[in-house]
């Protein structure tokens, strides 16, 4: 194999894979429609839709976790058969998994080495593997030391780690399945830099975000996908955000929310020192306090594993508190149970949505219930007000556009946008003091999240006093008249709406104390 065919690793080189009338069918739906899709050696190609476009699914099939109905798969020209993901491995194909797939108490090169045979078997060679990535940490600038145990690495680390495993078992093709999602902004930057020297080596990467900044930052093309369909593949040079929106959804979205000023009221919601402690009696929250007014929305930035789940917890009467206190509105509620919560005036939509925010099996209406079945108007005595749910539910589904077929459809068949526009409705419509929105987009399409940061910003205006949790750094910066962040489950420091910059919060989210700011920037 000439030089020219070969990348700087010393891997063969992919000039072109292409993906030519992909179809896949499961029951009842039409995930990827006769999708086109090809990426060159040297480029990275950005693959952008909402949820449910079937991005994931055409990704599945290029790595061998399923097989297309129709379809072929062309490398450098010439048609492939991928029924496995060992198949992709062994055609230079890596996979970078948005969840790390990596085992927490063995090293670095234990991890690259799992699953692949020793050259000199039956006795490891595991100072083969560190040498093999030394040298590709060197080359791509990846700073991985092959002997630290992956439980002591950084977020950051991890992700790094995950490239020098894909790159080692030969892959000259990397797909890119939302790489930056749990990463600080400085982190994100310092990745960019490995995937444009990549690319300049002549990998070919597939880049799947759904951060509209990133794409146009990083990527030379983009292909949208809008309900299994290919709706454009263009230079990312030659569109602007809107227009990669509209292609997302076929419909203009405003991308921008502007902060009106809004008279700030009296305290709503605040924690003195409040500790809070796992099963194993670690630490979890350290002498958190922090206020929030009426009028106000307050944002928690923190990488993720931060502190911010146990926070919103201890707040909703799911999380014991050790020490501190947590009032509402002057009334002390530290104790309280979730039950308890509710009737004081507090909302709360979970993290996970699925499993802590509604009853899969129940329909829609009984779903908008929940917490206050037992309780006029809902219920009289020991019964149930049919007819007030039915219309209860009926204004919800109005109110809020919650897609679905009827108010007695199963939760489970909604749409995970729809699903959270339900889990809103609900906790809107009991007309909170407080409401607690953790990762209130996390997973829905970019129509959704513009709907739901909408009513956060109408509530915002009405008086309702928000704690906004979430890991997207943009979402928090538009949204928040203040941010706090949290490391390790302490306050780094609080920065107001004006003051907060990406590089400010990433030195923050990454430890830094605030008081340290200047020194650090300078």
């Amino acid at each position: 194999m000439s030089e020219n065919n070969l990348l700087p690793s010393g891997l063969p080189r992919i000039e072109s894979l292409e993906m030519r009338g992909i179809v896949k069918k499961f029951p009842g739906v039409l995930a990827n429609d006769h999708v086109d899709f090809d990426v060159k050696a040297g480029e990275i190609h950005a693959l952008l839709g909402e949820n449910g476009a079937g991005k994931s699914t055409l990704m599945k099939i290029l790595y061998g976790l399923y097989y297309p109905d129709e379809g072929e798969i062309y490398l450098n020209g010439k048609p492939i058969t991928i029924n496995s993901p060992t198949d992709s491995i062994n055609h230079g194909i890596g996979m970078i998994h948005q969840h790390f797939m990596l085992v927490d108490n063995i090293s670095v090169a234990e991890n690259v080495a799992l699953g692949l045979k020793s050259s000199r078997e039956p006795r490891l060679d595991l100072d083969v593997v560190s040498a093999r990535i030394r040298e590709l940490a060197e080359k791509y600038g990846l700073q991985v030391n092959p002997d630290t145990i992956i439980s002591k690495m950084a977020v950051g680390e991890r992700q790094r780690v995950e490239i020098v495993k894909a790159l080692y078992r030969g892959a000259a093709l990397l797909v890119l399945d939302e790489p930056t999602a749990v990463l600080t902004p400085q982190e994100v930057d310092d990745l960019f830099v490995i995937f444009r020297q990549m690319a300049a080596d002549g990998h070919a990467l597939i880049f799947i975000s759904h951060k509209l900044d990133e794409i146009t930052a990083l990527t030379d093309r983009v292909t949208v996908l809008r309900d299994g369909r290919v709706t454009g593949s263009v230079k990312t040079s030659e569109v602007n955000k809107n227009q990669m929106a509209n292609m997302m959804v076929g419909r203009e979205v405003s991308l921008t929310r502007e902060l009106i000023d809004v008279p700030v009221g009296k305290t709503r919601l605040k924690l003195e020192n409040v500790r809070a402690v796992n099963d194993d009696g670690k630490a979890i929250l350290k002498n958190v306090s922090l206020e929030i007014h009426s009028g106000e929305i307050v944002g928690i930035a923190g990488v993720s594993g931060n502190g911010q789940r146990p926070l919103a917890q201890v707040i909703a009467g799911l999380q014991a508190v050790q020490d501190g206190r947590i009032l509402i509105e002057d009334q002390d509620v530290t104790h309280y149970s979730p039950a308890q919560m509710f009737d004081v005036g507090l909302s709360y939509i979970p993290e996970e949505r699925m499993h802590d925010g509604i009853v899969k099996d129940f329909s829609v209406a009984e779903n908008f219930i929940l917490q206050d079945h037992t309780k006029p108007p809902f219920s009289r005595w020991i019964f149930l007000a049919f007819k007030y749910i039915a219309d209860h539910a009926q204004n919800l589904i109005k109110a809020f556009n919650v897609k679905t077929p009827s108010r007695e459809t199963p939760a489970k068949n909604l749409s995970g946008g729809n699903i959270q526009k339900l889990i809103l409705a609900r906790e809107l419509a009991r007309q909170p003091r407080v409401l607690i929105a953790a990762q209130p987009t996390r997973g829905v399409d970019i129509g959704a999240t513009e709907y739901i940061h909408a009513q956060l910003l109408k509530q915002r205006a009405e008086g309702l006093a928000t704690l906004l949790i979430s890991e997207d750094l943009d979402e928090v910066q538009a949204l928040s008249d203040r941010i706090i962040v949290l490391f390790g489950g302490e306050i780094m420091g609080e920065l107001s709406h004006d003051e907060a910059t990406p590089e400010k919060l990433g030195l923050m989210m990454a430890g830094e104390r605030q008081e340290n700011l200047q020194h650090s920037l300078a």
